[in-house]
């Protein structure tokens, strides 16, 4: 996040109810903290405004999509992204898709860590997300 910030991007930060402590630390004094504030519809309307989100591929990025929001994914390989991510927008998948485990929609990994995802850094997220902003100026 702090490598958005200092691209000169707006960051902010959404999560459930359960997740304010999280999200809190996370912006901490460098991003919005919205963790625990939206409900379905304020956060629609958050993801609306955005210029692009970048999300896990959950819910956010698939409501994203919805809004006709650019989304940057970040994509566990145990599912295929052409399938299962963000739909009907343009997005830019993140994450190695050669790994063990690769779609085999398999609900705990064998492998330890976050395989597929361990090897995204920052800097790959926001030149992702410069891409994107880019392409659809």
């Amino acid at each position: 996040m702090a490598l958005l910030v200092e691209a000169g991007h707006r960051v902010v930060v959404t999560g459930g109810p359960g997740e304010a402590e999280l999200t809190r630390r996370v912006s901490g004094d460098m991003a919005v903290d919205l963790g625990g504030r939206t409900a379905l519809r304020t956060l629609a309307g958050v993801l609306r405004s955005a210029d692009v989100v970048t999300s896990g591929t959950t819910g956010p990025a698939h409501l994203a999509a919805a809004v006709r929001t650019p989304v940057v994914s970040l994509c566990t390989p145990v599912v295929p992204a052409e399938r299962w991510g963000p739909y009907g927008v343009p997005s830019m998948p993140l994450g190695d898709r050669a790994v063990p485990g690769a779609d085999s929609r398999a609900r705990h990994s064998s492998v330890p860590g976050r395989p597929g995802l361990d090897e995204v850094t920052g800097q790959d997220v926001v030149c992702a997300v410069q891409k994107l902003l880019t392409a659809h100026a």
